[in-house]
């Protein structure tokens, strides 16, 4: 009788699943990099008498892009900085079209209708941008400061090659995502 309620036991267990061995998760999934931002400019009219001001740059990296963040407090994305985002062949002081070095196989020059608040954000013509450090960034090589001309601030994004990029405009940031690849 013992014998039959062990086979019995052992039967329930396996009808019943306890004490299986638990299904393994299937692995998740890569995530799923964007397409379609191309390399042509992006461009945005925005506002000309912005109040907000340039008060940091920062970056991450992600899955599939470098991302630069540009604090803007005090913009909105009803009436954000108007600014221009493009591959140019090299990155230059505006008024005096002094060529500043950036490092990379391309550059994207960021300009945007907003000064820089030097009382927070501390910053030189064509010095590299404090507080960045790419070692380690798939795409992003340098950044350097453009300076401030005609309303108008700029930036120079040295880049591995030139690659698909998105502009977006967020409560008081301008974010600039460059892709890994195409």
């Amino acid at each position: 009788m013992k014998a039959w309620a062990t086979v019995l036991a052992a039967l329930t267990l396996v009808l019943t699943g306890a004490g299986a061995t638990p299904a393994v998760a299937a692995a998740p999934q890569a995530e799923a990099c964007q397409k379609g931002w191309g390399s042509i400019t992006k461009a945005a009219p925005g506002s000309l008498a912005m109040a907000a001001s340039l008060t940091d740059v920062r970056a991450g990296q992600h899955t599939c892009y470098d991302r630069m963040v540009l604090d803007l407090p005090g913009m909105t994305t009803a009436d954000p900085a108007g600014y221009w985002v493009q591959y140019v062949p090299g990155f230059n002081h505006p008024p005096s079209q002094t060529g500043i070095p950036v490092a990379g196989g391309a550059i994207i020059e960021i300009e945007f209708t907003a000064p820089v608040d030097d009382s927070r954000y501390h910053v030189r013509l064509a010095d590299p941008l404090p507080g960045l450090d790419f070692r380690g960034y798939r795409t992003f090589r340098d950044a350097k400061f453009g300076g401030h001309y005609d309303g108008a601030t700029h930036i120079g994004l040295g880049v591995r090659a030139t690659l698909p990029f998105r502009v977006t405009v967020l409560p008081d940031r301008l974010v600039v995502d460059v892709a890994h690849t195409w």
